[in-house]
């Protein structure tokens, strides 16, 4: 398989690890810059059997080359609308609502919301904010004209959670290929590999919903247990220090090139 990496990816440090895994493996690969804003880009190969790695905007352009396979897993399955229907409660924020980002919001007294991207993922990343937060946020994000956040971006509402550690698995062909955590609460004891009891609800949740052929699934322990986070592209999805590189991408190569 030939895959196309973005190299200007300043915001993921662990980005240069893609470069070291190809070298490593042996396998084609080229590069590319995308402007964020972007709504194409020229790139010429004869070869059809092509993966894209790097930002939202090359995993959502590669979208215009059909012919390339696996090429990108971008947008259908990975909206919200549709694997919560699946996944149900499963979900750590199964209780959504829509609004434009613009829209005014109802707060309580002291509360706090998550707030992510509703169909634009990586727009700007999803978190727990207060009312004060949320309106300087908004205001900082529509006066700044070098990102892709309009007025009517949209955006999804819910109930902040209480999580005791997060982990991101990466899977191909309905395995779990790489697991690690990403975020340890304080009263959360130190674990180097991800608990059997959540690679085990994973794994159901996959036989639930094969969300894609490949695919990013982050997942975390509440108190009322193991529950998904959130569902990620797995083209733009960043790699963490403990993320194994090498082996998701020898997954991926070896699952696509059959």
């Amino acid at each position: 398989m030939y895959f196309l990496i973005q190299s200007n990816i300043y915001s993921d440090p662990d980005h240069y690890k893609v470069f070291d895994a190809l070298e490593e493996l042996n396998i084609e690969y080229d590069v590319i810059n995308i402007s964020p804003t972007a709504d194409q880009f020229d790139f010429k190969t004869d070869r059809k059997d092509v993966f894209v790695y790097g930002s939202v905007t090359i995993a959502r352009l590669a979208k215009q080359n059909s012919d390339w396979y696996p090429g990108s897993f971008y947008g259908g399955n990975h909206l919200y609308e549709v694997y919560s229907q699946h996944y149900g409660t499963n979900l750590l924020n199964h209780k959504v609502s829509v609004h434009k980002i613009s829209d005014e919001i109802t707060w309580e007294k002291g509360e706090e919301k998550f707030i992510k991207p509703y169909n634009e993922a990586k727009i700007f990343t999803g978190r727990v904010f207060t009312e004060t937060e949320w309106k300087d946020f908004v205001f900082e994000r529509l006066e700044n004209q070098t990102n892709r956040i309009t007025a009517d971006s949209l955006i999804q509402v819910s109930e902040a959670k209480r999580t005791i550690k997060e982990a991101r698995l990466w899977i191909v062909g309905g395995q779990i290929v790489d697991s690690g955590y990403y975020r340890l609460h304080e009263d959360a004891p130190f674990e180097e590999n991800v608990s059997q009891e959540g690679l085990n609800f994973a794994n159901e949740m996959i036989q639930l919903f094969n969300l894609e052929k490949a695919f990013v699934m982050d997942i975390c322990l509440t108190d009322e247990g193991w529950k998904i986070v959130e569902i990620n592209c797995i083209n733009s999805s960043g790699f963490y220090p403990n993320t194994n590189v090498k082996s998701v991408i020898k997954a991926l190569n070896s699952y696509f090139s059959k």
